[in-house]
């Protein structure tokens, strides 16, 4: 099973994405901001994140950033409900883009996607 950590200001988003994941046999710990996601990566081992770029006091995509100096093997995928960041150089760091919908699908198949192939590349 895959330890997911989900990353938004929105408490009613993580409710959502931890019951609709955790459906799926994900096991989902959340966080509300950047420093309590930084807090949790530095305690616990993730798989994937999946961070909201429009944080409260935060921005996803420095959360993304500092991920990938630190903690380069786990792989993001930036959630939002603004499309325009996909063309942010930035947000190229990440291994996956979702715009937010009411239909989590497009999220559960980018975490599935990004999981195969993050597995793919462990194997000798």
């Amino acid at each position: 099973m895959a330890k997911l950590l989900v990353v938004d200001d929105e408490a009613n988003i993580r409710l959502l994405y931890s019951q609709e994941l955790s459906d799926e046999g994900y096991q989902v710990v959340t966080a509300g901001s950047a420093l309590e996601a930084v807090e949790k990566l530095e305690s616990e081992s993730f798989d994937l994140a999946v961070i909201d770029i429009k944080l409260k006091n935060e921005s996803g995509i420095e959360l993304l950033q500092r991920i990938v100096k630190e903690r380069h093997t786990i792989p993001v995928i930036l959630c939002t409900a603004f499309s325009c960041y996909k063309d942010d150089f930035s947000a190229w760091l990440a291994d996956g883009y979702v715009v937010k919908s009411s239909d989590l699908q497009e999220l559960k198949d980018e975490i599935a996607r990004v999981l195969a192939k993050r597995q793919r590349l462990s194997q000798p």
